[in-house]
């Protein structure tokens, strides 16, 4: 597949992610929606549909939607490297115009919220309680179980570069939206599982620059945990792939 090709189903498919993501988040935090105070069980779930839908999406290119996804593939030497910029160029536009769509699907709602100061968690994650090295440990562990299930779950080892098929024949992509359920409801709840740079980056520059009267800061302090989270524990789990006998 060309480069070009790479980076257009890559910023789709990441675009659908975000737009979904940060849509279901959206519909429980605003007020006037039919979703309002449905709790982070929903959030979660819509969250793993999300990446359902947008790793189908982009599923011609591997449906990597994640600069985690693409590092870790790399490092086990499943993706030539030479590709990896394209990969991660297509997910954080797509990521922030994901963003900007979800943000005009519930446009009356940020109008009308009563706390527009307290919107940003609907872009980018935080934590719970703040410390740099915990909050750290939690991107690291959670993106490490995401990568380390990619890379050992049935069918990777028969995939083309680049092209991991994740989960199985009877699930295909949708095995992956398990998981990141399952990561959400387990490891999810000290910063908000992340476990993506794009998802979390893309975002956050979209809300620092959209027009959302009354908004709060967009916390740029914080901003390169799930960043460098992610990409560390994707590699973590890629160097021990490259050890498992397998």
């Amino acid at each position: 597949m060309s480069l070009g090709a790479i980076f257009v189903w890559e910023t789709l498919g990441t675009a659908i992610l975000i737009l979904m993501g940060a849509g279901v988040v959206a519909n429980v935090v605003l007020k006037d929606t039919l979703g309002t105070g449905g709790g982070w069980l929903l959030i979660n779930f819509g969250w793993g549909f999300a990446v359902f839908a947008g790793a189908s999406v982009a599923a011609p290119s591997g449906a990597h939607i994640n600069p985690a996804v693409t590092f870790g593939l790399a490092i086990a030497d499943k993706l030539d490297w030479s590709k990896v910029p394209v990969y991660w160029a297509g997910q954080m536009l797509g990521a922030f115009l994901g963003a900007v769509l979800a943000w005009l699907t519930y446009k009356m709602q940020f109008d009308t919220h009563e706390e527009p100061q307290n919107t940003r968690g609907i872009f980018c994650t935080g934590p719970t309680v703040p410390s740099v090295p915990w909050n750290l440990v939690s991107e690291i562990i959670g993106t490490f179980v995401l990568l380390l299930w990619i890379l050992l779950s049935p069918g990777a080892k028969e995939a083309t570069e680049g092209v991991p098929q994740f989960g199985n024949s009877a699930l295909g992509y949708a095995a992956v939206a398990f998981l990141v359920i399952g990561i959400g409801n387990s490891l999810g709840g000290p910063t908000g599982y992340a476990i993506n740079p794009a998802r979390d980056l893309g975002p956050r520059i979209a809300y620092a620059v959209l027009p959302i009267s009354g908004k709060g800061s967009a916390e740029w302090g914080y901003s390169w945990i799930p960043v460098v989270g992610p990409l560390i524990g994707g590699a973590l789990a890629a160097l021990l792939y490259l050890v498992l006998p397998v």
